[in-house]
């Protein structure tokens, strides 16, 4: 069998930047075959760093302004979601707060020699508990298969189903009805602990899927007890993580408690999760904090110059940490918005390369990113989709690779470009009949300020740019809860800022909005459609006569069938990468995570993963008696970094 830890760790230390060696197939093998299988280690709780005191109370108290729609963790794919479900159901692998892969509902796994048959002992002892605390039943190995076959049922909804089904043998064909027998599909429970995966073909990135919500388990009796109930309340789910949903009160509140049977309960410090609704939160957040009344808020760009000002509140605030998200403009293809705003002009437009840098070059970001960013906007500007130091190899970034280096190291605003594409977009245009100016439409979030006022500057600034004569922008507001659906989701939009966060470690990922199909738009369509800006409905070919939808997937296609070099198959994608942006599919936009934050809690006490649900959950973090300061969070960002290079350079 072949042992799996260095493998893992030859994923882990490429997207951190730690290590940047080469490994050839044959090595890695045997390598990997002398490794020991991963044990737990139970540890005391931790001493709270110098100068940190814990508060004597461990409760954390929120207030939120855009509800759920669902608590069906095998369905749904929003963040929003996903940062309760983390907290109420493990996963078989986890993260600990330097990045490490650790056990987590398997105590232990392995490979086969080929990579396709993965096989994972289930960690004994573990229960399903219901929202009263009441133990339900053994986690077991079936439980993931029920899972998935849950999952792989089309009439089920999943929003996640593809990124399992495209690694799992014949989860893809079982959902698309060409196998009918689920017992084909490679998963199996052995025994009541014993588990095996077999994939379609061998994948470099598998054991980092696992700690996402695609591989969730699901306690197959209890599904079939609540039957279409499942995830409709608190009390249709079952719990096998940190926390219990106690109180679900849609618009109201939620309660989680503390599961105090967790098989891992001494590393959850929190007792109390509570969270109160408020269309306004963002806007009366910062004096709830001041009040006492919550624990962490985000501070608007509006309000941090005044809190940086105060002699007192200055010493509440400290940098938010930055995430793998990205964000960028996405240009949609198959406008569904209201007449008024003439979405046909929009969707010739939009097939006009020479309107589509227009936009491109136009949108000057720096000018944007000051709404949410106002002292350092250039440290969260990002030009690529997939951020850099996520993955490398041969000691390059992913980023740097190919043609994508081009776009990585410029900045895409350039007012003189922009107007030598528009003048270009014009002639074409107006031969196609189009009449001027093309209506822009741009929807917002009302659940926050930095929204509003964003998307007043970016009107502003490209109408002033790139004239009136030529493109007329509407900002549409929308109420933060169901933001998504009601508008990336049904395509009411010309350009909306998205974002995009991964799910594994490999820039496959990056490319899943534009390249895979998501079941999601059957409200729309009554079919499944491309997941963001709908690129499939483009019209225009290449000098070749070719579409340019079909040029992008088949070049994403030929860097998923590279799975032996690692080197190569990142720069197939750089490549792929390099043409949606270079074709104006999309305009990349910053960073995920940063601005400011006045919060009780100590980011480096939480885990870390770029990827997955890990580094949302609440395990392993305490409450602070006093709010962490700028001072604080260098010391502690400095320290965190030295023990994680140290834990790295130990596992070289």
């Amino acid at each position: 069998m072949k042992k799996i830890l260095a493998m893992m760790l030859v994923l882990v230390l490429a997207f951190t930047g730690c290590s940047s060696k080469t490994v050839d197939t044959d090595t890695k093998k045997d390598t990997a075959a002398e490794n020991t299988t991963k044990t737990e280690v139970k540890s005391e709780e931790p001493a709270p760093p110098e100068g940190i005191t814990y508060a004597d109370k461990q409760i954390f108290n929120s207030v939120y302004a855009g509800e759920i729609t669902t608590l069906n963790y095998l369905v749904s794919s929003s963040t929003n979601e996903l940062g309760l479900f983390a907290n109420f159901v493990d996963t078989l692998v986890d993260y600990d707060k330097y990045g490490v892969i650790i056990p987590g509902l398997a105590s232990e796994w392995s490979s086969d020699e080929s990579g396709l048959v993965w096989t994972f002992k289930i960690r004994e002892g573990v229960k399903w508990y219901t929202s009263d605390g009441d133990e339900y039943g053994d986690v077991t190995a079936n439980d993931f298969v029920d899972a998935l076959k849950y999952t792989f049922n089309p009439d089920n909804g999943s929003k996640t189903a593809n990124i399992a089904y495209k690694v799992i043998k014949n989860g893809e064909a079982y959902y698309n009805g060409e196998v009918t027998d689920f017992s084909k599909v490679g998963v199996k429970a052995i025994d009541k602990y014993t588990l095996e995966y077999t994939l379609e073909k061998a994948v470099p990135y598998f054991e980092s899927m696992l700690s996402y919500a695609s591989f969730f388990p699901i306690n197959g009796d209890f599904l079939n007890e609540v039957g279409d109930t499942f995830g409709t309340s608190n009390d249709t789910i079952l719990y096998s993580g940190a926390y219990i949903m106690e109180t679900f009160e849609p618009q109201n509140r939620r309660v989680l408690v503390k599961n105090e049977n967790y098989w891992d309960a001494d590393k959850v410090y929190i007792e109390k999760l509570k969270y109160k609704y408020n269309k306004e939160a963002s806007t009366i957040g910062p004096e709830l904090f001041l009040r006492g009344d919550i624990t962490q808020v985000n501070i608007p760009s509006g309000a941090i110059d005044a809190w940086m000002q105060d002699d007192k509140k200055k010493d509440m605030v400290r940098p938010a940490i930055a995430s793998y998200y990205t964000y960028f403009y996405a240009l949609n293809f198959d406008p569904n918005y209201d007449e008024a705003y003439n979405p046909e002009e929009w969707r010739i437009a939009v097939n006009n390369q020479n309107f589509r840098k227009s936009l491109f070059h136009g949108l000057n970001r720096i000018a944007a990113l000051t709404t949410g960013e106002p002292y350092n906007p250039e440290n969260k500007l990002g030009n690529t989709i997939t951020p850099k130091n996520f993955v490398n190899a041969g000691g390059l970034d992913y980023t740097q690779m190919g043609s994508l280096k081009k776009f990585a190291d410029t900045d895409s605003f350039d007012s003189k470009l922009a107007l030598e594409y528009k003048e270009k977009a014009i002639k074409e245009l107006e031969a196609e009949g189009v009449e001027f100016p093309v209506s822009v439409v741009i929807p917002y979030s009302t659940g926050s300020t930095e929204n509003a006022n964003r998307a007043q500057v970016v009107q502003q600034q490209l109408t002033t740019l790139l004239g009136d004569e030529y493109i007329e922008v509407f900002t549409l507001p929308y109420p933060a809860s169901g933001f998504t659906s009601n508008t990336r989701r049904n395509g009411n939009y010309g350009l909306e800022l998205v974002n995009w966060g991964p799910d594994y470690a490999d820039p496959e990922t990056y490319s899943e909005p534009f390249a895979t199909l998501y079941p999601e738009s059957d409200e729309r369509a009554g079919t499944s459609r491309y997941k963001y800006n709908f690129p499939e409905s483009t019209t225009q070919v290449d000098e070749n006569g070719n579409n340019i939808f079909d040029v992008y997937v088949s070049m994403v296609n030929e860097a998923k069938a590279e799975t032996i070099d690692l080197q190569k198959r990142y720069e197939l994608f750089a490549e792929a990468e390099a043409y949606i942006i270079d074709q104006a599919w999309i305009i990349p936009y910053r960073l995920g995570g940063g601005g400011y934050v006045a919060s009780k809690l100590n980011p480096f006490e939480s885990q870390y993963s770029p990827f997955g649900v890990a580094s949302l959950r609440y395990k392993g973090q305490h409450v602070l008696e006093e709010p962490m300061s700028s001072k604080q969070y260098f010391e502690e960002q400095a320290k965190w970094q030295a023990e994680r290079e140290e834990v790295f350079n130990k596992m070289k």
